[in-house]
Formats: C-alpha cells, structure tokens, sequence
C-alpha cells in the first residue's frame, strides 16, 4: 500500500521535532503503534533515522522557515493532529539575557508554531481536527535561570488557550501539554549547543560556578519519566473520544499542578532548593 492510500485510508498526525531522542521521537513511535499514519519531522532527516527505520514517514521541516514550511504543507492532503512540540531551551539569570538570542528563542517556542498553526489550518477545518502544542510545566512555574524558555512556554499557553476557545467554531480541539521532567535530549542539546558561561560584569560572579551548575542542569538530566512512558500516557489521553483541554504528564507536573492552588510563592523554598539556588543566595550575600 502506497503512503498516499494509507494516509487516506487512516488518521494522520504530523508532529514537530522529532529527532531521535526526544519526546517528539516518542510521540512519533507511540502514535504509530497506535495504528496512525504519522509524518514526523525534523530540519535534519538523518536525525530520524530510528523511526525511518520502522516505517514512519519522515519529512525535513524547519519551522523557523517559510519555504520550509510550503514544502511540508504541499507533500499533505490531509491531517487529522497537528503537534507543535519543536523547541529549544536557554538558561541564564534575567539580569545577564541576550536579547537577540532570547528573541530567537521566541521564534523557536512560539512563533515557528504559530506560523505551523496557519499553514496546516485549512487541513484542519477540513478534518474537524485538533492542535496539541508543547507547552511544559515550566509555563507556570518559576524556575530560576529558566525564565527565556518559561516565558516562552507560557506565551504558547496562552495562544493556545485562547485557539481553543477561537476554534471551537471550526470544531478544531486544542490541548495543551504541560509536561513535567521527562528523560529527553532537551538538557544534553542546549549544553552541546552552546557554551553555558557568565558575563564577567554579572552581579552573580561571586557564585558563579553555582550558577554555572545550575544552569547546565546537570541534576536534571537522565532523570524524570521515560520518554516512552510519558508519550504511552499522552497520546492514550488524546485519542480519547474527548481529550482533555490540558494533560499533565511527566514527573512533577502533579506538584505543580497543586502548586497553582496554593497561595502565592508556597513552594518558592521548595524550587530554590531543587535548583541550587538556595546555596547561590548564600554565596552571593556573603
């Protein structure tokens, strides 16, 4: 059977970012198991090659690329999921923030999904089909030194929110994922991508190898839910006959989630802690 007559003949979900590694790759795999024809996408194909190999249809994608996205739009006749989950982090405190780069970081999070958003609507008018985008717990939570990409995400969040209530007319489900810590390339590719350093005017220079730690995340990284694991349960929730609006999966997302019922800045001493920042303040007041 060509891919043509499968993708006609069964659901299609297209998803963003899906290198080998990553929480896309794993929605990817996940859907296709669960009997969707999926396109899974990257700006590098040859990063895909573990889901090529199992027969996942896989397409070079740059979301940050008009042309690029013209040329994924014009290979599809249909789609039934659009899943915006490309993305990339930056960590840095506030007070030493690249602008042009924290302005690219937008365009990477919010801007290349929205610009996804707009060329595979039609599509998805057509199919009476659903928007998923990959917001992450960190839309909501304070995590210091994580306040680009936070920002980021919350942006999404609320483009998100409000596409549902804008395409509820169009019978287009939006969901969000707030994703907790899940086991994923996200820490390793910033930290290969770039050097994590201080400006040597920053007003953190007395701590800085405590920032500098707790800016590479080092903690963090290899631990949380299997990647496999969160997307099971994910793409379980969304192929249910009505999904919820927004999913919390990964480890943490239910502390988090109670978070935004307790008062203001309860779980402030909770956070400093996970992230180092308690022992930072001690160094830098003294």
């Amino acid at each position: 059977m060509t891919d043509k007559k499968m993708s006609s003949s069964k659901r299609t979900v297209l998803i963003t970012g899906c290198s080998d590694g990553g929480l896309g790759a794993a929605l990817a795999l996940t859907f296709h198991e669960a009997g969707l024809h999926v396109y899974a996408t990257a700006r590098n194909p040859s990063k895909m090659s573990k889901l090529a190999a199992l027969g996942i249809e896989t397409l070079t994608l740059d979301i940050l690329s008009e042309s690029s996205i013209a040329a994924c739009r014009s290979k599809l006749s249909s789609l039934d999921i659009l899943v915006n989950n490309a993305g990339n982090q930056m960590t840095i405190p506030v007070s030493d923030i690249s602008i042009p780069e924290a302005k690219n970081l937008f365009d990477i999070n919010v801007w290349g999904h929205i610009a996804m958003t707009q060329a595979f609507l039609s599509l998805l008018v057509k199919s009476k089909g659903m928007i998923v985008n990959q917001t992450s717990c960190a839309s909501i939570a304070a995590i210091p030194f994580a306040s680009i990409y936070s920002a980021s995400k919350a942006a999404m969040a609320m483009f998100s929110n409000t596409m549902r209530l804008e395409l509820q007319a169009f019978d287009i489900t939006v969901v969000e994922l707030k994703t907790g810590v899940v086991q994923s390339n996200l820490i390793h590719n910033q930290k290969e991508n770039k050097e994590l350093s201080l400006p040597e005017d920053s007003i953190y220079a007395p701590a800085r190898e405590l920032v500098v730690k707790a800016m590479r995340q080092d903690d963090f990284e290899g631990v949380g839910t299997r990647s496999q694991q969160w997307a099971e349960l994910v793409v379980q929730d969304l192929l249910k006959n009505s999904p919820p609006p927004v999913i919390w999966r990964g480890e943490q997302a239910m502390l988090v989630r109670i978070g935004t019922l307790l008062p203001f800045g309860m779980l402030d001493g909770t956070i400093k802690k996970m992230t180092g920042l308690d022992k930072i303040e001690e160094k830098v007041k003294n």
